[in-house]
């Protein structure tokens, strides 16, 4: 019997009508997330990481974007079918990236989460159902969550909001939790607090994770597995040691230089350029105009190769780690 990914992305595209023309912005992005499995989404501001989670739970929608591909949960197809509206905040959780603005002002916390407890155990008798909402801020380490279930959003911390968001999303055991950057609003002493709260609780209930960031130490801490984004395309993917340790992509590179240090090695070195205008973007591989080995093969089309066990990169340096 074939074993079967709980998550399968395959050629993922989406495009967008702009009054300047047709936006190529998600091209061909493939990837997968196996059960209990914490993988990482990593890029630059802008190269389409928080579409590519939004057009997973099928919230793309409007005139003028094209949305094509497969998404496959447990198997069965999910994109732009009415199977995804039954999944979403049952068995695939979301945690947002804007927490002020992702709870309903006029509603109390109490209320909105036993919106998404109802979801599930329509019946479960009031007493039962605050119990279990209790306990769900209790799991995150919500100090006093009585007075934080009778609250409004406005009323509460941005670091509490974002807790409330993770109670939210895991509050009914899903199988699989998509986070969009939390914690990119808040200090990095209360980020790092939320983001081992959600590890503990995925840890606790056997739920996988596709975490979006730009945070390359949160993900070596995190992730099991790392796909890394440039310009709406994946440029290498691998386990988190290998990809970290011999990035074989110059832009997986160049985004490991710009990290600051704490101690020797220099300053983090900048990138020069931007990512390219989406309406027209450069044949083949899309870094091809910020990188320092381009070569005229780079214009062709560059399919990811594997160079190691897991590891693999879309680029024509594939058998050498490039050095600047």
């Amino acid at each position: 019997m074939i074993a079967v990914s709980l998550l399968e992305v395959k050629q993922l595209n989406l495009s967008l009508r702009t009054h300047t023309g047709l936006a190529h912005i998600l091209k061909d992005v493939s990837l997968r997330v196996e059960a209990g499995e914490r993988v990482a989404l990593v890029g630059e501001t802008g190269c389409g990481k928080s579409l590519t989670l939004k057009a997973i739970l099928g919230l793309l929608e409007g005139k003028g974007l094209v949305v094509s591909g497969k998404v496959l949960f447990e198997g069965e197809e999910i994109l732009g079918t009415p199977r995804i509206l039954r999944l979403r905040g049952v068995q695939i959780g979301f945690i947002p990236q804007d927490p002020a603005a992702s709870l309903n002002p006029t509603f109390s916390i109490a209320d909105q989460l036993l919106a998404v407890v109802r979801r599930v155990r329509r019946n479960l008798p009031k007493e039962k159902a605050w119990a279990l909402i209790k306990e769900a801020l209790v799991e995150v380490a919500v100090p006093d969550p009585d007075r934080v279930l009778a609250s409004y959003p406005f009323q509460l911390s941005g670091g509490l909001c974002q807790r409330v968001l993770i109670a939210t999303a895991l509050v009914n055991r899903p199988k699989l939790v998509l986070a969009d950057e939390p914690g990119t609003a808040l200090d990095v002493t209360v980020q790092a607090q939320t983001l081992r709260a959600m590890r503990h609780l995925t840890e606790k209930s056997g739920s996988s994770v596709i975490l979006v960031t730009h945070n390359l130490g949160v993900v070596r801490e995190f992730a099991d597995r790392v796909y890394v984004m440039y310009a709406g395309t994946i440029v290498e993917h691998g386990p988190v040691k290998s990809v970290f340790q011999t990035p074989r992509h110059p832009y997986t590179r160049a985004l490991l230089d710009s990290v600051p240090r704490l101690t020797g090695g220099g300053l983090p070195q900048g990138l020069d350029g931007h990512i390219p205008d989406y309406t027209s973007p450069p044949k083949g591989c899309r870094f091809r105009p910020r990188c320092a080995f381009a070569r005229p093969e780079c214009a062709e089309e560059q399919p990811l190769r594997q160079v190691a066990e897991g590891h693999e990169v879309a680029c024509v340096l594939y058998a050498e780690v490039p050095r600047g």
